[in-house]
């Protein structure tokens, strides 16, 4: 395509003709050049004005703390600014810009905003951060999204209609759609990491055995998708006909290619949390270990049992306090 070549000369006719009302259309920004499809696109106002409160509330709420001397540590900090800039980095990238053009490209938008950037952000959470907003009676009423039983069949449900056709290309062609498509993902993938990385307490049940398999109900919804992209005969969104022609990718390709990312996304998440899972279960083995040996020395009646929960629930160290403090 050359310099002064008009945006949809390159597309065959019966494209061209489609696409004749979009103007300046999905690829008027390609011209003047052929780099000029790496310039980031307009961004809804409301994908960057609520990252950007959520920072303020975050900074203000952790130097409020620190003046108590109950400073947030800081690679929590870290996470939490870290998910920030991730997701409206990703918003702004040319993987965003070109999410509107080719599947594979809002896939890995979608992973990035929706599973890691949403994962780092729960990981900079911390109870006494939330403590102001659980104040909030409507907010606290919320809380019970959180619980395991509920959080993943509502990641699931949220997950699964926004990849229906009807709903998938609407977002793609109404910005105010596509905004509401982004929270809900968000909003949904922060939902599905507090039962394993939230401040917020857990059921009795959900120890690491239950944990272990949230983890593998999470990755095999997500693979289920992914091999549904991959498999399928047909095309779900033809939406992407012309970014595909510009690009010179299949259709079928290029969904493919998404619901193979989906799943090596998936596979790799998922190795990282047995690790993690792995190396939780040992270090709450051997505290829960130190604990029953501190209280035999001291004479404290303690069970195998209230030290697992008292570990599980992240109170160890009020319990060896209690301990030690014992006559």
């Amino acid at each position: 395509m050359g310099m002064g070549t008009p945006p949809l000369a390159g597309l065959p006719p019966e494209l061209r003709a489609p696409l004749a009302h979009l103007a300046p259309g999905p690829l008027a920004h390609l011209a003047p050049g052929p780099l000029a499809h790496l310039a980031p696109g307009p961004l809804e106002p409301l994908q960057l004005l609520i990252p950007a409160c959520l920072a303020v509330l975050y900074a203000v709420r952790v130097r409020a703390l620190a003046r108590q001397g109950r400073s947030a540590p800081a690679w929590r900090q870290w996470c939490f600014y870290g998910g920030l800039v991730l997701i409206v980095g990703t918003l702004l990238s040319p993987v965003g810009h070109i999410s509107d053009e080719l599947l594979l490209a809002h896939m890995a938008e979608h992973l990035l905003i929706a599973d890691l950037g949403a994962l780092l952000l729960v990981l900079g959470l911390t109870g006494p951060i939330l403590a102001p907003a659980l104040r909030v009676r409507a907010l606290d009423r919320l809380r019970v999204l959180t619980h395991p039983a509920v959080a993943l069949p509502l990641w699931t449900v949220d997950l699964y209609v926004w990849h229906l056709p009807v709903l998938y290309q609407a977002a793609l062609r109404h910005p105010g759609i596509h905004a509401l498509e982004h929270a809900l993902f968000i909003a949904c993938g922060v939902n599905m990491w507090m039962p394993l990385f939230g401040p917020l307490p857990k059921p009795a049940w959900f120890g690491n055995l239950a944990r272990l398999g949230y983890i593998i109900g999470v990755r095999l919804i997500g693979a289920v998708l992914g091999n549904v992209f991959v498999w399928a005969g047909g095309v779900f969104y033809p939406f992407y006909r012309a970014g595909e022609a510009f690009w010179h990718v299949s259709a079928a390709g290029d969904q493919v290619t998404a619901g193979a990312i989906m799943m090596v996304e998936g596979s790799i998440v998922t190795i990282c949390l047995f690790g993690w899972l792995f190396l939780r279960s040992a270090r709450e083995g051997e505290e829960r270990q130190e604990l029953l040996d501190l209280a035999t020395a001291h004479g404290v009646p303690l069970t195998e049992a209230r030290a697992a929960r008292a570990v599980a629930a992240g109170a160890g160290s009020e319990l060896r306090r209690r301990i030690e403090a014992a006559p």
